[in-house]
C-alpha cells in the first residue's frame, strides 16, 4: 500500500511517499518551491513519482493524504470530500496562510486523481481529549458556539513526540497507547506513574504541549495558528483590547491591522531584521538590540508555557525540543533551559552544543527531567493514520463518515 503525504504551503509543494506493503519505508520525497501553478505542480509531482520508479502507475497509490488544520465542526482523520472542504473554508479567517493553500491543492488533487481517496489529519486531532477547562475562553456562551475557543495545532507533530519520547524513556506501552489514539479512543491501558512530556515545536511557527501518557493535556496555541508564542512573523499572544486600541490609534482599517499582525509581528516586528531566527542571531551578537530583544521575547515565552505545563502534569519526565529551532538552535535550547534545576532541568553544556537535526539526550546525567533532541515526522504520523482510515473501511472506495468526535479516554 502506497501513500503519498502532501505538503501544501501559500507557494510550495513538499511531498513524501511511503509503502507499507512490508513494514513502513519513506520510497521517495520532493517538493517545489516558490511555485505559481499549482496544477502544474501537481503534475510534475505525479511524473517524478513516475520517473524515479517508485510507482510504475498512478493507480498504485492508494491514497493522497494531507495535513490539514482546522474546519469547522471537523476533527480527527476524515476523507476530504465537499462539505470537510466546505467546512475548511468556513474556517479561512483563523488560518490564512494555511487553509486557502490547502483548499486549493485539494481541489486539484481531486481534478487531477478523482479516484484516489483524500484523506487529512486535522492538526486540532490531537487535542480531542484535552480537558475542557484547557480549551475554552473565557466569553459567553454564544462566542464558544460559533468556533471562538481554542483548538490546537501543530498535532500531527505533537503526537510524533508523543510515540517517540515514550520508546526512548523505556514506556513501550505508553508509546502504543500514543500510536492507537485515534484508533481506539486512547483507552490503552498503560501502567503507573503517568509518563509527563513537555513538547516543545520550535520554528517558523512554535508551540508547546503538555502530554500525559501520550494523551495531550493543552496546546500554546489557541483559537488560530497566529496565537501563542511569537513566531516568524506571527504576533502570537496578545491582549484582546490591542487590536481594537490599535485601529482606533493608529487609523488602521480592520484588513490592515490584521495583515499586520499576521506578516509583520512576531520576530520580524520585534527584531526589524529578519523573520529567520538565524539572520536575526547574528544580527544580535552584531549587538543589535531589537534582535537581542526578540530572541529574550521568544526565549521568554517558550519558557512561560513550559512552566506552565510543568504545573499541569505535576513536573515532567521529558522536556522536548523538535522543528528547525527546537533541532538546530543549541544557543536558544540552552538559553530556555537556564536556571531550570529547582525544576529538575539540568542541561549538559558539551552534548547540547554538538546535536543538530539529530535524535540525542542533551541532559546532565544529574537532571531529573530528560532533554532530549527528537527530529519530528508530522508526514509518516499523517501517512500512518491515513493508511489506519483505509484499513478500517476495508477498501480505497469506500465513502466514510467524517469523525468530528471521539470519546474521552481512561
Amino acid at each position: 500500500m502506497k501513500i503519498l503525504v502532501a505538503n501544501i504551503g501559500s507557494t510550495s509543494l513538499k511531498w513524501r511517499l511511503f509503502d507499507f506493503a512490508d513494514g513502513e519505508r519513506l520510497l521517495h520525497k520532493g517538493g517545489f518551491e516558490q511555485v505559481g501553478d499549482y496544477a502544474r505542480a501537481i503534475e510534475d509531482c505525479l511524473a517524478d513519482l513516475e520517473r524515479s520508479g517508485v510507482v510504475t502507475s498512478e493507480r498504485e497509490i492508494a491514497a493522497v493524504g494531507f495535513k490539514t488544520v482546522v474546519a469547522k465542526g471537523v476533527s480527527g482523520c476524515v476523507r476530504l470530500d465537499d462539505s470537510a472542504v466546505a467546512a475548511m473554508e468556513a474556517f479561512n479567517q483563523l488560518a490564512p496562510a494555511h487553509n486557502p493553500a490547502y483548499v486549493r491543492g485539494i481541489r486539484l488533487f481531486a481534478q487531477r486523481l478523482p479516484e484516489v481517496p483524500l484523506v487529512g489529519l486535522f492538526e486540532t486531532a490531537f487535542y480531542q481529549w484535552a480537558p475542557e477547562a484547557a480549551m475554552r475562553y473565557a466569553v459567553p456562551a454564544s462566542w464558544c458556539d460559533a468556533g471562538v475557543r481554542r483548538w490546537g495545532f501543530h498535532g500531527a507533530s505533537h503526537k510524533f513526540i508523543a510515540e517517540r519520547s515514550a520508546e526512548l524513556l523505556g514506556r513501550d506501552d505508553v508509546a502504543e497507547r500514543a500510536r492507537r489514539l485515534y484508533v481506539d479512543d486512547g483507552s490503552t491501558p498503560v501502567r503507573e506513574p503517568a509518563l509527563r512530556v513537555v513538547s516543545c515545536h520550535l520554528g517558523g511557527s512554535s508551540s508547546i504541549s503538555g502530554i500525559r501518557n501520550g494523551v495531550a493535556v493543552g496546546n500554546s496555541l489557541g483559537m488560530s495558528p497566529q496565537s501563542g508564542v511569537p513566531h516568524n512573523n506571527r504576533v502570537g499572544d496578545l491582549d484582546a483590547m490591542a487590536f481594537p486600541f490599535a485601529i482606533r490609534a493608529l487609523g488602521l482599517t480592520v484588513e490592515e491591522a490584521e495583515r499586520q499582525l499576521c506578516n509583520e509581528g512576531g520576530i520580524k516586528g520585534l527584531s526589524g531584521v529578519s523573520n529567520d531566527v538565524r539572520n536575526v542571531w547574528t544580527a544580535a551578537q552584531g549587538g543589535n538590540a531589537q534582535a537581542r530583544l526578540a530572541l529574550e521575547v521568544f526565549v521568554h515565552e517558550v519558557r512561560r508555557w513550559i512552566g506552565g505545563y510543568f504545573a499541569q502534569l505535576n513536573g515532567a519526565d521529558a522536556l522536548v525540543f523538535t522543528a528547525g529551532i527546537g533541532e538546530n538552535r543549541s544557543e536558544l535550547r540552552a538559553a530556555i533551559c537556564a536556571d531550570l534545576d529547582q525544576l529538575g532541568v539540568v542541561l549538559d553544556a558539551n552534548a547540547n552544543v554538538k546535536v543538530r537535526a539529530q535524535e540525542a539526550v542533551i541532559s546532565a546525567p544529574e537532571s531529573r527531567v530528560r532533554v532530549l533532541v527528537i527530529p519530528t515526522n508530522e508526514e509518516l504520523v499523517v501517512a500512518r493514520e491515513v493508511k489506519r482510515w483505509l484499513d478500517r473501511r476495508g477498501s480505497s472506495t469506500t465513502k466514510p463518515v467524517p469523525q468530528t468526535h471521539l470519546s474521552t479516554p481512561a
